[in-house]
């Protein structure tokens, strides 16, 4: 039995901590941060408010041909073109996700996590990051996606409390950050991705038991 959990949602919105908790208490269970696929600094764009465009989008055709179903052609199926996130690398994101549905157990080796005795069929996959539900062909690979939100007040205040490698510039927050988390989910909706919204102001004992009862009621009714 696998299951992929999606852990997304606002930045600053309890995201890692919530998945570091899970990741304890789940069997056999693996994490893949989406922060480890960015680029190098060097290689994003500035864009026209100021900002490096950490979840800037390009368009990608080829995807559009990737996702029409087999032997249906562009005219009998229209497919808008879909963005891509440019500042990430989804493709090795969803490469890596795929060697975990291959081989769960050579995956969960080679990340150090040892099999638990008495669920050594049992399998689970954290995928943890702002941007989660924006690449498509990851959208349906998910057992369950979650999505942690938080008010724009509580969210800068978070913001600030917290020491970055790179500092934010000022008036990015209010300049990019908050802007940009408004037009994603905006979009995530608009898409109809499915989500279970996770009130990001609540204890994080709260949200980790919430989460770990619904996974592991998930768990029973798939066994």
């Amino acid at each position: 039995m696998k299951l992929i959990i999606g852990i997304g949602g606002v930045t600053n919105g309890g995201k890692t901590t919530l998945t570091n908790s899970l990741l304890k208490a789940l069997p056999n269970c693996c994490v893949i941060h989406q922060d480890d696929f960015f680029k190098p600094q060097d290689q994003i764009a500035v864009g026209e408010d100021g900002f490096k465009q950490w979840d800037g989008k390009r368009s990608a055709p080829a995807l559009a041909a990737l996702l029409r179903p087999v032997g249906v052609s562009r005219s009998e199926s229209p497919l808008s073109v879909p963005q891509v996130l440019e500042s990430l690398d989804m493709e090795a994101m969803l490469s890596t996700v795929q060697a975990w549905v291959k081989d769960p157990h050579k995956f969960a080796r080679a990340h150090g996590v040892s099999p638990q005795p008495g669920a050594s069929d049992t399998h689970v996959l954290l995928l943890e990051g702002f941007l989660l539900y924006s690449y498509k062909p990851l959208v349906n690979l998910y057992s369950q996606r979650y999505f942690l939100t938080v008010p724009y007040e509580e969210c800068k205040r978070r913001r600030r409390s917290r020491t970055y490698m790179v500092p934010d510039p000022p008036g990015l927050f209010d300049g990019h950050v908050w802007p940009m988390y408004q037009k994603y989910r905006r979009e995530m909706e608009q898409d109809g991705v499915e989500v279970v919204y996770l009130d990001g102001m609540k204890s994080q004992e709260g949200l980790f038991r919430q989460v770990l009862e619904d996974v592991q009621n998930r768990l029973l009714n798939t066994s």
